[in-house]
């Protein structure tokens, strides 16, 4: 009898597994991870609000946001089929293609973009005394590039290297996310660190305001060669007044960030979920001010070359903004 009821259960347990996988048809459920970011960046409440529309009008399917280390980290557990759903800027991005930078050795063919969000800047926040004024200034200070596996590690390498210095042998690292930035920035136990996100970003307000932090601009010759050596990269101004005691415009550089997802998702799953997105984008501009304004046309420009998956291509052909 024991024999039977284990067996029983094995195969009730096999059923469960199986309705999770499922497309959402006849009340069979689809979980989807969504890892996004630090919860105190942007995206991190941007990934919930749209996790929520898609639970809300797409049946049988359940998206549950996460926060994570940013791109780099979501790139790499989409890969390893522990998420399927996920954000990061276009650089990375086209690295975990070709297998290259972060991802040599890692290459992995399998990513899609649902869409393209909106512009991520670059934005390198400094403590009032910290004496950097440049990027070059960073040499010999103590400095966060961001948590290891992340998106603002890998931009602070390649902006720091374009600027002569030894990455990371030039200033003291610490590897810290964007929440122990602010303490220690506070505490004067770290001169700056390097943040990337949609403006105006939760963590850098908080040390302008609260830690008295600054934002120093990226040396124009910096910008020049980068944009010039990287299809992704954009000459960006973050204006003045758009943080708490930043009476001055600040020169940077920005790349679009997009929602990605694994090809394995089927193709009615993300042209619904694309569709729900778009439809309903205007109630996600009270989420975060980087999504205010965003327009369809937008969704499909500036991907380096990324491709769409076909769900989310399928929904751009109907509207008329790709062939």
């Amino acid at each position: 009898m024991k024999r039977i009821i284990s067996i029983a259960l094995v195969l009730v347990l096999v059923a469960g597994v199986l309705a999770g996988c499922g497309n959402g048809g006849d009340g069979e459920v689809t979980y989807l991870k969504f890892p996004t970011a630090s919860t105190t960046g942007a995206i991190y409440p941007i990934g919930a609000a749209i996790s929520n529309l898609w639970n809300e009008n797409i049946e049988g399917l359940n998206v549950s946001v996460e926060a994570s280390n940013g791109g780099v980290q979501n790139l790499g557990l989409v890969a390893q089929g522990e998420a399927q759903i996920g954000v990061a800027v276009t650089n990375i991005m086209t690295e975990q293609k070709n297998g290259t930078g972060v991802f040599e050795g890692q290459q992995y063919d399998g990513i899609r973009v649902l869409t393209a969000l909106y512009s991520n800047y670059n934005q390198v926040v400094v403590g009032k005394d910290s004496g950097i004024e440049t990027l070059r200034d960073i040499k010999g200070k103590v400095f966060a590039p961001g948590a290891p596996g992340s998106t603002p590690e890998v931009e602070t390498n390649i902006h720091l290297t374009a600027a002569g210095l030894k990455y990371p042998d030039d200033f003291s690292p610490q590897f810290v996310g964007f929440t122990e930035s602010i303490d220690l920035i506070r505490n004067k136990q770290l001169d700056g660190a390097w943040l990337q996100a949609g403006i105006p970003t939760s963590a850098v307000s908080e040390i302008l305001s609260t830690a008295g932090g600054r934002l120093v601009s990226i040396d124009e010759d910096v910008i020049a060669q980068l944009t010039e050596e990287y299809p992704w990269y954009n000459r960006a101004i973050i204006p003045a007044g758009t943080y708490e005691n930043q009476d001055y415009d600040v020169v940077t550089t920005s790349i679009v960030i997009t929602i990605f997802v694994d090809e394995s998702l089927p193709e009615e799953t993300v042209y619904q979920m694309t569709k729900v997105f778009w439809e309903n984008v205007e109630s996600l501009g009270s989420t975060h001010n980087a999504i205010k304004g965003l327009e369809l046309e937008q969704a499909v420009q500036n991907l380096a070359g990324l491709p769409l998956h076909e769900g989310s291509a399928k929904y751009y052909r109907e509207m008329g903004i790709m062939e």
